[in-house]
């Protein structure tokens, strides 16, 4: 590789005290009765019933099961944790932790839609043993089958023998192996160091809190996925502020929930994906969220799938009134290879959204259409004003490095050229879980090749899309993200996924698979009505003519643990005839 065009990285501080699990027993001595974590339980009680552990609780607990773990496990065997999102799962971990093992943070067998992942998952991870709570451990012991022993964690007495001490873990000892979410491929176990790890959360302090000393978290993410178990369990550990968490099923049954634990809070920050804040905005009745005050919230993550420059505006504005403050709103960039964080924007400005040439763009040159966050006369993403495309900045790293590469040469490409996004640093994984060819694949003389295609423009990275999900048709590149916003954009669809298939072994089109929105009664459901449009709009907007177009029913389009269109997987349903069309 030729010597990198890179987007400097920012200096970080090292963050004292050793590795990150260190500072839970420190924590407990300085501040043993300040909240640390408190998971609000929407199951008890609609209005939600708050569970708060306390550092000194939290210490205390984990250290007791923790002794427990070491009759059980030796120092690197695996611990997987099977329970739903709440206090009990961040002792889990915190447990592995202390007892020298390899955490591996996943979900319970009753996840819907998931079983088959858990299934690879566990056989790939091989545990020593298994921890979840009361509630489900009937559950979760007949999906182990007595292959390893099953822990309750909420049944562990919370006594510590007076001779008992943590396992001696180091930056180099493999902290949990995080499993990606398999959007484009199996899923497959990444060892994330306590280095790694201290180092990304070190990381996103510097970038993120603009100096604030105990921000709040509040967050409903799972914590079996990355941006959930940065943000609920470890990040608050770094700086001993309230860790605030919900269910996700909670978030989705009543999203208002979500933003009603959020206000009235001072410095608080909160993650969530794109659709989220797409979900506020369509389903949260303006009457549940009447008289809140949102403006102690100084920080929307805004990252963990594309971001849309229209759901950023729209959020901001919608609830300006609640005191959103549009500066607020943070598009980032990361993956589960870095940990998790690699670049964020700014918190002290507005989001920086920017219009590219289109048919520049296809050609893999970023061309600037107009000035940025210029107003667009109502255009949104997927639908082009001219032949604009929009981009929202992710910003720059902090404690690492990002070049542009192109895929085919691994040669690094000038800034204002779209190629595949290389990172550097001490938040990036070694490999993967006993999958040397893999990690050889994606981990080059110290680089993590993303996948994720992307430029440099003007100093800041904007992220196009998915090097093996791109569309290319003709010599063009076109991205399915873009198609599929088009798609959705249509009244009466739901979910929809955009991907190619070869055409007489060859040349390669373009097939969309979409679902009926659950809103839309079957019987008001008119594919013939449909489809035409659908084509037209794909169309007049992309150039695109569809291969196929297959019309179905809500939740056949395959997703993964995160909720991002699983492209990879419904290209290959679509192409073993399994929505009943090819």
């Amino acid at each position: 590789m030729s010597a990198p065009v890179s987007l400097a990285e920012a200096t970080v501080a090292r963050p004292g005290g050793g590795i990150l699990i260190d500072r839970l027993a420190t924590r407990a001595l300085s501040m043993p009765d300040q909240p640390a974590y408190t998971f609000v339980d929407y199951q008890e009680d609609a209005d939600g019933t708050p569970h708060t552990l306390t550092w000194a609780r939290a210490h205390q607990r984990s250290a007791a099961l923790a002794a427990r773990l070491t009759e059980l496990v030796e120092p690197g065997d695996r611990v997987a944790v099977l329970a739903p999102s709440g206090v009990d799962y961040v002792i889990a971990m915190f447990a592995a932790w202390y007892a020298g093992a390899i955490a591996v943070p996943l979900f319970t067998p009753d996840l819907p839609g998931h079983r088959e992942r858990l299934d690879r998952t566990y056989a790939d991870c091989r545990p020593s043993c298994v921890l979840t709570v009361a509630s489900s451990q009937d559950e979760v012991r007949a999906f182990v089958a007595e292959r390893v022993p099953v822990l309750a964690v909420d049944m562990i007495d919370d006594l510590v023998p007076e001779d008992w001490t943590p396992v001696a873990a180091g930056p180099d000892t493999v902290a949990y192996l995080q499993y990606t979410s398999g959007s484009t491929r199996a899923p497959a176990g990444l060892e994330i160091t306590h280095g790694n790890l201290t180092a990304n959360v070190e990381q996103l302090r510097v970038a993120l809190t603009g100096g604030r000393v105990r921000p709040t978290a509040v967050n409903w993410l799972p914590l079996f996925h990355d941006m959930g178990l940065l943000s609920i369990l470890a990040f608050p550990l770094l700086q001993g502020g309230e860790s605030v968490l919900l269910d996700p099923v909670s978030f989705l049954m009543r999203p208002s929930r979500w933003l009603r634990l959020l206000s009235g809070r001072p410095d608080v920050y909160t993650c969530a994906p794109n659709f989220a804040y797409e979900y506020c905005l369509r389903r949260v009745d303006p009457a549940d969220v009447a008289g809140l005050d949102l403006s102690g919230v100084f920080l929307w993550l805004n990252g963990a799938e594309p971001v849309r420059a229209s759901t950023v505006t729209r959020f901001a504005e919608t609830y300006s009134s609640l005191g959103v403050a549009p500066e607020a709103m943070c598009a980032a960039y990361g993956l589960a290879e870095a940990t998790v964080f690699v670049t964020a924007d700014r918190i002290d400005r507005r989001p920086r959204i920017t219009r590219f040439d289109r048919n520049e763009l296809a050609t893999g040159t970023a061309v600037q259409v107009g000035p940025d966050n210029a107003e667009t006369d109502g255009e949104t993403d997927g639908k082009a004003d001219g032949q604009a495309r929009v981009l929202v900045s992710c910003g720059v790293p902090v404690g690492q490095r990002i070049t542009i590469v192109d895929p085919d040469t691994s040669k690094a490409l000038p800034h204002g050229r779209v190629g595949e996004v290389w990172v550097s640093g001490p938040n990036v994984s070694r490999r993967y879980w006993q999958q040397p060819e893999r990690t050889a694949e994606v981990f080059v003389d110290g680089w993590l090749r993303t996948g994720d295609l992307g430029l440099i423009h003007d100093g800041e990275l904007y992220i196009t899309g998915r090097l093996k999900d791109l569309l290319i048709v003709a010599g063009r590149n076109h991205y399915p993200q873009d198609v599929e916003e088009t798609v959705v954009a249509e009244p009466g669809v739901g979910r929809a996924a955009a991907f190619s298939v070869p055409v007489d072994g060859e040349e390669e089109r373009v097939v969309v698979v979409v679902e009926r929105a659950r809103s839309i009664d079957p019987d008001e459901w008119q594919p013939g009505r449909l489809a035409p449009a659908i084509r037209q709009a794909v169309w007049q907007h992309h150039e695109l003519a569809l291969q196929d177009l297959v019309l179905t029913e809500p939740d056949l389009v395959p997703r993964t643990s995160s909720g991002k269109i699983a492209r990879s997987a419904c290209r290959q349903r679509y192409l073993d005839g399994g929505f009943g069309a090819k």
